[in-house]
């Protein structure tokens, strides 16, 4: 199991470093240990947040599995003297985790969207892996009144891995909150995940990840959503990269 001991600090959070294939093994442990775990994915927006809000880091901090989505946080590593193993997405991680259930027999359950995105997700992901276990799935659009019954559902169906597409932070203070409740030995929020296997949104092509311009993609999606975000988010990274400068020169 994963020592958190072993994180690495970046800014306000830490960073387990980990491979796909470590990150793979140790959620194969916690599905067997049968008690819940969550999991988070870090990028530029979380360490933004974070470094804002104690309460919102210290969330984080509490989880089981931190891995680092955003090439930022892979770069800030770098510049840190602790470079990470891997970039790990929410996407990429979510499908390898649905290949496995289909081949280990772990059932899933989809929490989140809209009815007629997660309908779209579930026919693609059963047409692809028809063995799939589904305990369930439920649209992200609930009162204050029903959400005690949504937590009572996930909990009857009895699944071993929960996709929540929410945003952040809303998804992590739900997970965080009812963890236990549900009773999932392993939770991960997938943020909007849902809508890009849905074909909703497009994802960035792979040229653009690798050279750390996804977030410009999703920006001229969405420009007027997305460009306060984008703004603050690439000045924070600029600070961020000068403090981590400065801290390794002073070592």
């Amino acid at each position: 199991m994963i020592k958190k001991s072993q994180r690495i600090n970046i800014s306000n959070l830490s960073v387990d470093n980990l491979s796909l294939s470590q990150t793979i093994s140790a959620i194969e442990e916690m599905i067997a240990s049968k008690k819940p775990h969550q999991h988070v994915v870090v990028n530029m927006n979380k360490l933004l947040q974070a470094h804002n809000n104690d309460e919102f880091a210290d969330i984080i901090k509490d989880c089981d599995i931190i891995n680092a989505d955003g090439i930022s946080v892979i770069w800030l590593s770098k510049v840190l003297g602790t470079p990470l193993k891997e970039r790990i997405t929410g996407i990429d991680l979510m499908n390898q985790l649905i290949r496995l259930s289909e081949d280990k027999g772990y059932s899933v359950y989809f929490l989140g969207a809209k009815e007629d995105v997660l309908e779209k997700v579930i026919q693609i992901y059963k047409s692809i892996h028809p063995k799939l276990k589904i305990a369930g799935f439920r649209n992200g659009y609930w009162d204050s009144k029903g959400e005690r019954r949504v937590i009572e559902n996930i909990r009857a169906a009895g699944p071993d891995i929960l996709f929540v597409g929410m945003s952040s932070p809303k998804k992590e203070y739900f997970l965080h909150k009812y963890l236990g409740d549900m009773g999932v030995p392993f939770v991960m929020g997938v943020g909007g995940t849902f809508d890009v296997i849905a074909g909703v949104a497009k994802r960035a092509p792979l040229w653009m990840q690798n050279l750390g311009l996804e977030w410009f993609f999703r920006f001229v999606q969405e420009p007027r959503r997305l460009w306060r975000r984008y703004l603050i988010g690439n000045l924070m990274f600029l600070r961020f990269l000068l403090e981590a400068t400065a801290k390794r020169i002073a070592r």
